[in-house]
């Protein structure tokens, strides 16, 4: 059995050791905003593993055994975080699926340096995305540094605060079926 704390909640896992850590925790826990890459990894599957980003298609849970997981669900329950509100206010986000890895990379790179250079961004974040935003992710990624110095604000991109039944009142195709 292998024990770690998942988004500061303590889990226990009882699947093979050697699986890989990114299946646990999309099968298992249910947290698909990491992504799978199916065997050439991209780095949508991206997690903070004691506050390095790192592929979790590459972590068995045997050797993420007794450490801190963070997913992208996890990095901040209302969107708020610096690189997030930077992500949506640059319009750096385009297909959406690379997205969650560049999120945790990006994160873990302005935490250890908020004013990183262009260069350093590149090698912090070795997704690939085949939808050309990289002009965007460096501005968002810089932006979000700024953000986090609390030199900068962001008004353009307010966290989610829409409620379910919200939600599901504004688009049709969100309400339960009554069959």
């Amino acid at each position: 059995m292998s024990s770690m704390t998942v988004n500061d909640r303590p889990v226990r896992f009882d699947l093979d050791p050697d699986m890989p850590l990114v299946h646990a925790l999309r099968d298992a826990m249910n947290l698909t905003g990491t992504k799978a890459c199916g065997g050439d990894c991209i780095g949508a599957c991206m997690v903070l593993v004691d506050g390095a980003a790192l592929r979790s298609c590459r972590i068995t849970l045997a050797e993420a055994e007794g450490r801190f997981i963070t997913t992208i669900e996890g990095l901040s329950r209302d969107r708020s975080h610096p690189v997030q509100q930077a992500m949506v206010a640059e319009q750096a986000i385009q297909c959406g699926y690379c997205t969650p890895g560049i999120v945790i990379a990006a994160a873990a790179l302005i935490q250890r340096n908020p004013a990183p250079s262009e260069a350093e961004i590149a090698e912090a974040i070795a997704n690939m995305c085949r939808c050309g935003v990289y002009p965007r992710l460096v501005r968002a990624v810089q932006r979000a540094g700024r953000v986090q110095q609390r030199r900068e604000s962001i008004s353009a991109a307010p966290p989610p605060n829409v409620s379910a039944e919200d939600a599901a009142r504004a688009v049709p195709a969100l309400r339960p079926s009554r069959d």
